[in-house]
């Protein structure tokens, strides 16, 4: 396996869960035989501010190469240099190689560019997590907004919610989530959903009073951290009585201090399925003896998904598998449903699961 210059993961025997039903696993059941190289370009931000995350990924590359294994893979790392500019030159280097399928880039505006030499010729797995990228022959493998939201909102009206609000920051991500609360309100025949976008945290408290002339059974907060604490409590205040059930999204996963805000305390959120995530931590810690980037599973899934366009010569549309963040899908299109698990925000500590991934395809997927 032609890696470049990169460190090659140790020969050891990666044990993983069975799969769930209905859900092939990424690794190869036999290995083929021997036969022409099939190269599968990665581009990566290699120098520059993201290059810490760049050789991340380029370890998650090797974990899933070596997971394929077929050695008739070849993966040619190229350097976007973390511009537009450089993930078009990374991946018009990569396609002038031969490469039959592209992995990456990183970011939005660097996908852009890259799409643009590879559009038509090969297929693209990016790891940004913005829709607007994906079409026919490019799929994002970053967790979207629109995932997001399928999801907690299923889960959600599993309880009875039918009437939905959304606060979020007035910017492209509280606007996708926006469209796609329209979108899953739309799909479960409820009411549509009161939208209050602002950039300003001084507005909660004005935004919130907004949602008692009508009030709604489940708030969708958009915001992280302070922001996501701020709106909390305006909403709290706002509903002395009780207030309704509060939705996040996958911005809380990694923030264990939500609960210190007694007003979250409860609030769920959708997010990776665990039992998928600590499947590759653990691969990738045994491996390289230390902990994965959160983005670091994008790159495992990309090439994983990369190297088996390679081998069977088209993306394999409609077949899940089990990646590193969960249960995936391929659709046509550029589409892509993805498995999360739903959340609750606890007093001290991790959150706490109150529903697994479902298989994708299904219902909040």
């Amino acid at each position: 396996m032609l890696i470049g210059c990169a460190p090659q993961p140790p020969a050891r025997d990666f044990r993983r869960p069975a799969p769930q039903a209905g859900i092939q696993p990424w690794t190869a059941q036999a290995v083929p035989a021997a036969g022409a190289s099939l190269p599968v370009g990665l581009l990566l931000p290699l120098t520059g501010g993201n290059a810490p995350l760049g050789q991340a990924m380029l370890n998650a590359a090797q974990l899933a190469l070596f997971d394929q294994g077929d050695r008739r893979i070849e993966i040619l790392p190229r350097d976007t240099r973390g511009t537009p500019a450089g993930a078009a030159q990374a991946a018009q280097a990569a396609l002038a190689e031969g490469a039959v399928a592209l992995a990456g880039p990183l970011t939005l505006a660097e996908t852009a560019q890259a799409v643009g030499s590879a559009r038509g010729r090969v297929p693209v797995f990016a790891f940004t997590s913005d829709e607007t990228q994906a079409g026919t022959g490019v799929w994002v493998l970053g967790i979207t907004p629109s995932q997001q939201v399928r999801r907690i909102i299923s889960a959600a009206a599993e309880t009875g919610a039918r009437r939905f609000a959304l606060m979020a920051p007035d910017d492209a991500f509280g606007q996708r989530l926006a469209v796609a609360l329209r979108g899953a309100a739309q799909q479960l025949g409820a009411p549509p959903p009161q939208i209050l976008l602002s950039s300003n945290r001084s507005d909660m408290a004005a935004l919130a009073q907004q949602l008692v002339a009508n009030p709604p059974e489940a708030v969708l907060i958009g915001y992280g951290g302070p922001g996501a604490r701020a709106a909390a409590q305006a909403i709290a205040a706002a509903f002395p009585g009780g207030a309704p059930r509060l939705l996040g999204t996958s911005l809380w996963a990694t923030d264990t201090g939500l609960g210190q805000e007694p007003a979250l305390v409860g609030a769920w959120f959708p997010g990776p399925d665990p039992v998928g995530r600590a499947r590759f931590d653990a691969q990738y810690d045994a491996a390289f003896n230390e902990r994965a980037p959160r983005l670091a599973g994008a790159a495992y899934d990309a090439v994983a998904l990369a190297a088996r366009s390679a081998r069977e010569g088209a993306p394999p549309v409609g077949a899940a598998f089990m990646g590193a963040d969960g249960p995936v899908r391929l659709l046509e299109a550029g589409g892509l449903s993805r498995g999360l698990a739903v959340f609750e925000v606890r007093p001290v500590g991790e959150a706490s699961q109150v529903q697994p991934a479902p298989l994708p395809g299904g219902p909040g997927s």
